[in-house]
């Protein structure tokens, strides 16, 4: 959803792909590492920007507390202070890790840019026009949210603050505006975003040899029957999504557990039933 705000706002003339982040980023403090100047906005996008997977000082508390969140206590002041303490362990560009802490980033260089808050900027630029009026950034009544589980699958949890990590996974939708965003991808020029759509869905890398990923501005694409198939999928602390879809024969699949561990299995099941579908409609 993030990278399609920013593909949406390239298209409008906003921003581009290849500016810089510290171009976009709210006043904070002074980046004290040459490497985090040079990272881009594309860079975020695609995983590619050399920063961790999560800041340094969240690390023990996940350790710790590995059902709370610690994205909650962080707020703006404190993620930019986080990146501008970050000395990136490999150059922008290098090398692929995927980063939450990126995409924080990106989602406050997006709001920054268009002059509007993240949850009210993805709401009118991508959730309104698609016409996903049963998605939000905000946990709903607990009658109305699926409750998420511990690993095993009875243990509640409360639903997950995101803090300045919105833009990384703040996103809850319902069964049909998951399928809604995917018939989005399948037929973009039905949609008023049909230029971002199209954006996000070509390849810009690929990693690890002839038998590596491919990756899109935002989605893993795999080789299929027919023509590629793409995908992503993400968990918090007691949910697990995958969204998969295939343009060669108008398939798109949408799965959801209210439970995460090693054990269960919903992201490769949910990704051979999208190549089984898929290679079925191409016979």
């Amino acid at each position: 959803y993030t990278v399609l705000l920013l593909a949406a706002l390239a298209a409008e003339g906003v921003l581009r792909e290849d500016d810089s982040l510290a171009a976009h980023l709210p006043p904070g403090p002074r980046l004290r590492h040459a490497a985090s100047r040079r990272i881009t906005l594309r860079h975020l996008a695609t995983h590619t920007s050399g920063l961790p997977r999560i800041p340094r000082a969240l690390i023990p508390g996940a350790l710790l507390r590995p059902y709370t969140s610690g994205y909650a206590r962080y707020d703006t002041d404190r993620l930019l202070s986080a990146f501008a303490a970050t000395r990136p362990p490999h150059p922008a560009g290098r090398r692929w890790i995927y980063s939450n802490f990126g995409a924080a980033l990106l989602g406050a260089a997006l709001a920054r840019a268009a002059g509007a808050a993240y949850p009210a900027l993805l709401g009118d630029r991508v959730l309104r026009p698609l016409g996903l009026t049963g998605t939000t950034l905000r946990p709903g009544p607990p009658d109305a949210d699926a409750a998420g589980h511990r690993a095993d699958g009875r243990t509640p949890l409360p639903a997950t603050d995101m803090g300045a990590f919105a833009a990384a996974g703040a996103v809850r939708a319902t069964p049909h505006d998951m399928l809604g965003f995917l018939e989005a991808h399948l037929d973009p020029s039905g949609t008023p975003l049909s230029e971002a759509l199209k954006t996000v869905q070509i390849p810009q890398l690929h990693r690890g040899g002839r038998h590596g990923e491919t990756h899109t501005l935002t989605w893993f694409q795999h080789p299929a029957p027919g023509g590629p198939l793409l995908f992503h999928a993400g968990a918090t602390f007691g949910q697990q999504a995958f969204l998969g879809f295939h343009p060669a024969s108008g398939t798109g699949l949408a799965a959801a557990a209210t439970r995460r561990s090693r054990a269960c299995r919903l992201v490769p099941a949910a990704y051979d039933l999208l190549h089984a579908l898929a290679g079925e409609a191409v016979r």
